[in-house]
């Protein structure tokens, strides 16, 4: 199984002013919305074999991942689970994702920690390691299965800005 872990977007900052009291209801800025249709063009020219998109339900996540679907066509392989949520465990995402294990293909749309730490619990077996995935970055691992028995391997990670150039 090919797992793609995508952070969400630019977002309007917690701080500013008029931005909503809900952290789930944060949307992406003018600049992130732009960025990630430019950085969803680079991603088209990989070419992935693609089986599903799962997002995270916060409004900048499904943002993101809308954007990426539209660009892929595959607005019909879109869908939220709860257990990408920024406040979920990566157990709690390890489980969601079992779900889906028929897929072989996944992006999954969400947030940090999370995402960098289910990277990290995937590839060394603690949450440890230090990564950290920019908004609007990506990476691919392997998985022998979920839950895994074994290390996953780290194939590729990418930034937004190379995403970005790819689709020039």
């Amino acid at each position: 199984m090919i797992l793609y872990f995508m952070r969400h977007g630019i977002a309007v900052n917690r701080d500013e002013k008029g931005k909503p009291p809900d952290d789930r209801e944060r949307a992406l800025t003018p600049k992130g919305i732009k960025r990630m249709h430019k950085a969803a063009k680079g991603l088209l020219t990989l070419s992935l074999p693609l089986d599903r998109i799962l997002t995270s339900p916060f409004v900048r996540a499904r943002q993101t991942a809308k954007i990426v679907a539209e660009t892929l066509h595959m607005e019909d392989r879109l869908a939220e689970i709860q257990e990408l949520g920024p406040d979920r465990s990566v157990q709690d995402l390890l489980s969601g994702l079992a779900a889906h294990s028929g897929d072989k293909h996944i992006l999954l749309v969400g947030h940090e920690p999370l995402l960098s730490s289910t990277v990290s619990f995937l590839l060394s077996g603690s949450a440890g390691a230090e990564i950290r995935l920019k908004k609007g970055g990506l990476c691919c691992l392997e998985v022998d299965r979920l839950p895994p028995k074994q290390s996953a391997v780290l194939h590729w990670a990418l930034t937004p800005k190379q995403l970005r150039q790819m689709a020039r």
